[in-house]
């Protein structure tokens, strides 16, 4: 019974926040709907503010990971790795999360459809991907739609925190399911 309402809440829970909203809105006397196509206005002129750093992003990585670079990164990293704990097989997902998130899915598919989601690489896959970030899309995304153009600190610590995030899914993966 009690799921059954839970069920219901979280089916309802998006169309009565549209509705309330809205409605709060034009009791507080705001324009909602003005207001709504200015906002939406702003975001469409935000979109088209970084489609060139998107653009630059999605190039960059398509031919590192073309040119062989990321083949290479990882046969680089592969023996400071294998002292962590860390198979071989999940080390292109590793190099690839801080770059896309869609690659680092499609990566992680690969992984799980290969050696099962039950596998220690399939669970470490999908740890990594819930533990790390996409650094270079965040700081591309995010910080060219404000016009931030000095960020060397933020894409140290935003790689500190994604090697920090992949050691931590290893120790984690480690102790959990070995």
């Amino acid at each position: 019974m009690l799921s059954v309402v839970i069920s219901e809440i979280s089916r309802w829970a998006i169309p009565a926040l549209l509705f309330f909203i809205p409605l709060l809105g034009y009791l507080r006397g705001v324009k909602v709907y003005e207001v709504f196509v200015q906002g939406a206005e702003e975001g469409f002129s935000t979109a088209v503010r970084i489609i060139p750093f998107l653009v630059g992003m999605l190039v960059a990585i398509a031919v590192f990971r073309e040119s062989g670079a990321m083949e290479l990164l990882v046969r680089l990293i592969n023996p400071v790795m294998r002292v962590v704990g860390a198979p071989p097989e999940v080390l292109p997902l590793a190099v690839m999360r801080p770059l896309s998130g869609g690659g680092a899915l499609g990566i992680a598919a690969e992984l799980i459809s290969a050696y099962g989601p039950d596998s220690f690489i399939g669970r470490l896959a999908s740890v990594m991907q819930g533990s790390t970030d996409t650094t270079f899309y965040v700081l591309t995304v995010y910080f060219g739609s404000v016009g931030v153009r000095r960020y060397r600190y933020a894409l140290t610590l935003g790689l500190l925190a994604d090697v920090s995030g992949l050691l931590a899914s290893l120790l984690i993966c480690n102790l959990l399911f070995r």
